[in-house]
């Protein structure tokens, strides 16, 4: 039987909000909001446990069907006024859910012969971060690594800005020194984006195992990578401005990779 609930101030949606609002809560609670039909199949079909589902089933257009969920998942309907409180669009169809999270170590990792990974340090937007998952995914980038982040992997921004990467794309956080360590263990060379002391990017050889390393657009990477760097890459820059957004660059040299490795 399912629930309705038409206040605001119901426990369970106050912890909904919570979980929105506050990284500490989603680690707490070990739960992440994910929202939408189209992320939350997305989220179903990466294998992740979704715990609740807020429906709400007039959201604009009319009714919308309750979405296929597995058993034991728990369903509340809830009333428009509530809906409008704890979704961040209107073009969600209905369907708000707390999804328990499933953290991701560099150990757990699990990389073909040829790697293409991409790392990125302290890079702090949420949405340029779920912009690169996104990329990612379309670029069969093989995982990210997000050295000393700056936000949380389930931050709301980050899920809806991903359109799904965040769930295709095997993703870890870790630090800076792990993530070299990891890297020069396997054998993969590390290609530091760099405007100093560097060369074209499509003429950096990445059809062996590669880690692209992007940094943040205000300073760039740390010294650290740049030591432990195998080759320096840039992309030239033609007019007055100096930098592109990071996600922008990341896709670009992304494809460069799938580009090298089709020919």
């Amino acid at each position: 039987m399912i629930e309705m609930i038409t206040s605001a101030q119901n426990p369970k949606v106050r912890l909904l909000l919570q979980l929105q609002q506050k990284s500490s809560e989603r680690r707490k609670a070990g739960l992440f909001v994910v929202e939408g039909r189209r992320e939350l199949m997305h989220c179903l079909e990466a294998g992740f446990v979704v715990d609740t589902v807020f429906w709400c089933p007039d959201v604009e257009t009319g009714v919308e069907p309750m979405p296929s969920l597995p058993e034991g998942v728990r369903v509340f309907q809830v009333s428009r006024e509530v809906y409008g409180r704890i979704a961040y669009r209107g073009s969600t169809e209905g369907v708000v859910a707390e999804v328990k999270s499933r953290p991701l170590t560099l150990d757990a990792l699990q990389l073909p012969e040829q790697p293409l990974v991409v790392v990125l340090e302290r890079v702090e937007k949420p949405g340029n971060l779920g912009a690169i998952l996104r990329s990612a995914d379309a670029a069969g980038v093989d995982a990210v690594i997000v050295c000393d982040p700056l936000t949380d992997l389930y931050n709301p921004n980050l899920i809806r800005s991903s359109v799904g990467g965040i769930f295709s794309v095997p993703c870890v956080a870790c630090s800076s020194a792990e993530c070299i360590d990891f890297l020069k263990a396997r054998g993969i060379q590390i290609l530091t984006a760099q405007l100093q002391d560097s060369h074209l990017y499509y003429a950096t050889d990445m059809r062996r195992p590669t880690a692209i390393v992007m940094g943040t657009e205000a300073t760039g990477l740390t010294g650290r990578w740049r030591e432990a760097a195998d080759a320096h890459i840039r992309i030239p820059m033609l007019g007055r401005v100096d930098s592109l957004n990071v996600s922008v660059s990341a896709a670009v040299l992304m494809y460069e990779a799938v580009r090298q490795r089709s020919l």
